[in-house]
C-alpha cells in the first residue's frame, strides 16, 4: 500500500504552464526519497505536491504506476536494438514513455476529453484537419490508393527512446484489417502497410533504420481512428519535415 504524508495542497501547475529544468528533478527533502513518496508525487517539486492523488493519475495500471514512480534520473531510454528487437518480436507493450513525460500525457489526455469530449474529435479535427469527428471520416479509395486519405505526423507523446530516433504515425482514414483470433494485423494488410513503408521512408532512410508496427487494440489510445506508428533511425531531418509538412508534436508547443 502506498504511504502518504502531510503534504503541501498547492495545486499542480495549468496545463500551459511551462515547467523548468529545476521543477521536472526529483527534490528531496531531507531523508524523504522517490521510494517513500506516492507515485504521484514523484518527479514534481514540492511546491506542487498535493495530498491527494490527482483524478487525472488515479485508477492507472501497474505498468504506469512503476513508470510514474520512477525519478526521470532513473529511467534509461530505448536504444534503437531494443527497439528493434521489440517489434521485430511484437512486443509492443515493452514501449513505454519517460516518467514525467507520462504523467504530461495523462493530465493532457483528461485536458483533451474534458474539453473536445473525446481524444478522437481533437485529433481528427486539431491534429488532422479532417472535420470535426469520425463519422466525417471517408477514404476516397481503397487502402493506399490516394494520399488524401494517409497523413503522417509526429507520436504527440513519444516512447521513451533515444532521442536519435525519430517517432511519427501514420493516420489513414481507411480501415487496416485485423484478425480477431489474434487481435493483430491480416498478412494482407501487413504486407500493404510494408509495401506502403518501403515506398515512403525507405526511399530516403535505409530500410534498417527503420521500423513500423501496429498497437493491439487494447494498446491503443486513439481506437477511433486507423493508425500505425513509425520510428527512424538517424534519419534527415529535412525529409521528416516534408513528410509531416513542418509538423511539430504537441510535447515540444507545451
Amino acid at each position: 500500500m502506498l504511504r502518504t504524508r502531510a503534504l503541501s495542497t498547492a495545486p499542480i501547475n495549468p496545463l500551459d504552464g511551462k515547467l523548468t529544468d529545476a521543477d521536472t528533478a526529483l527534490h528531496h527533502d531531507h531523508n524523504l526519497s522517490s521510494e517513500s513518496l506516492p507515485y504521484w508525487l514523484v518527479n514534481l517539486p514540492r511546491s506542487q505536491w498535493t495530498a491527494e492523488c490527482p483524478n487525472f493519475l488515479r485508477d492507472q495500471s501497474p505498468k504506469n504506476i512503476k513508470c510514474l514512480s520512477t525519478p526521470d534520473h532513473l529511467y534509461t531510454r530505448q536504444n534503437w536494438d531494443q527497439v528493434k528487437e521489440i517489434t521485430s518480436t511484437n512486443q509492443i507493450d515493452r514501449f513505454q514513455r519517460v516518467p514525467s513525460e507520462l504523467r504530461k500525457y495523462l493530465e493532457y489526455m483528461a485536458h483533451i476529453k474534458a474539453e473536445y469530449t473525446s481524444v478522437v474529435r481533437f485529433v481528427v479535427k486539431e491534429r488532422l484537419g479532417w472535420g470535426d469527428g469520425v463519422e466525417e471520416i471517408k477514404p476516397r479509395g481503397s487502402p493506399f490508393e490516394y494520399e488524401e486519405d494517409i497523413r503522417i505526423i509526429y507520436n504527440d507523446w513519444p516512447y521513451g527512446v533515444d532521442k536519435d530516433i525519430i517517432h511519427l504515425v501514420v493516420w489513414t482514414k481507411f480501415r487496416l484489417e485485423d484478425d480477431p483470433a489474434t487481435d493483430d494485423l491480416t498478412p494482407r494488410a501487413r504486407a500493404d502497410i510494408e509495401s506502403y513503408v518501403q515506398k515512403t521512408f525507405c526511399v530516403r532512410v535505409p530500410r534498417e533504420q527503420v521500423v513500423w508496427f501496429k498497437n493491439w487494440k487494447s494498446l491503443k489510445s486513439v481506437p477511433g481512428i486507423e493508425h500505425f506508428h513509425v520510428m527512424l533511425h538517424r534519419p534527415d531531418m529535412e525529409f521528416v519535415r516534408e513528410i509531416t509538412r513542418g509538423d511539430i508534436p504537441l510535447i515540444e508547443r507545451l
